[in-house]
């Protein structure tokens, strides 16, 4: 994970807000990006943190690490914990080391009162299963949603969010379009994943919060619903998972 410095974090932020998204949440994904993050929300207004060991670089994970991520999230700045999950695209760390990961992440968000970010790459099933074991916090988000209707079904059963990135305008996305119709506007988030992700006519260039209204736009048209009601219930969906800005 490339760092910015505070004046590209700050002209990352003018930009979106030039567009109308006028607050961002930095994800880490190690304990030292964790830090960053945390430290640019407490230094930007409108930025916002979520601390976490991505499943894919669990291995070796200690307990100074999980008490340096406790006290991040206990700062008022940061607003989940994540991105943490599975992944069993890339094979990095074993199965069983990305869920008892997992598992850790999921009572430090409880023990914080702070929303969960979930990855999910091609493990729907373990993933679903550790939250149902667990149990899942008060405000769990999928992130980067990308299951098909039934499973965006089932999501949205058990009480979670689902957030979409710029993979929902792709061509080759029609399930995941599909899915998009079937989740209630109070279930509905988007994101960018920046620096991935980015959505058309801008893929395979780097993504970044000022293109998240081109992912906008897309499931305005896709779920057939106006624009500002749109809009108006993902910022009201963002304030009950992250809480007041």
């Amino acid at each position: 994970m490339g760092l910015s410095t505070a004046d590209e974090v700050s002209s990352a932020v003018a930009a979106a807000q030039g567009v109308g998204v006028r607050r961002v949440v930095t994800v880490g994904d190690t304990l030292a990006s964790s830090r960053w993050s945390a430290q640019a929300a407490a230094s930007h207004p409108d930025v916002y943190a979520a601390v976490a060991v991505h499943p894919n670089e669990v291995t070796g994970i200690d307990e100074a690490t999980y008490a340096g991520l406790a006290e991040l999230a206990a700062q008022p700045q940061v607003r989940a914990v994540g991105e943490t999950g599975l992944d069993n695209y890339w094979g990095r760390v074993p199965a069983a080391e990305q869920e008892e990961a997992f598992r850790r992440h999921i009572a430090l968000a409880k023990q914080a009162g702070k929303a969960l970010v979930v990855h999910d790459r091609e493990a729907h099933d373990g993933v679903l299963r550790v939250l149902a074991s667990e149990g899942a916090p008060e405000w769990t988000v999928l992130h980067c949603f990308s299951g098909d209707a039934e499973l965006a079904r089932t999501c949205v059963d058990r009480g979670y969010l689902l957030s979409f990135a710029g993979t929902v305008t792709f061509k080759n996305a029609g399930a995941l379009r599909e899915a998009a119709t079937v989740v209630p506007l109070d279930h509905l988030l988007v994101e960018t994943d920046a620096p991935f992700l980015t959505p058309m006519p801008y893929r395979g260039r780097p993504n970044a919060p000022h293109l998240v209204p081109l992912t906008v736009r897309a499931l305005a048209d896709i779920k057939r619903v106006d624009l500002a009601e749109l809009c108006a219930a993902i910022g009201r969906n963002g304030e009950r998972a992250f809480g007041l800005w």
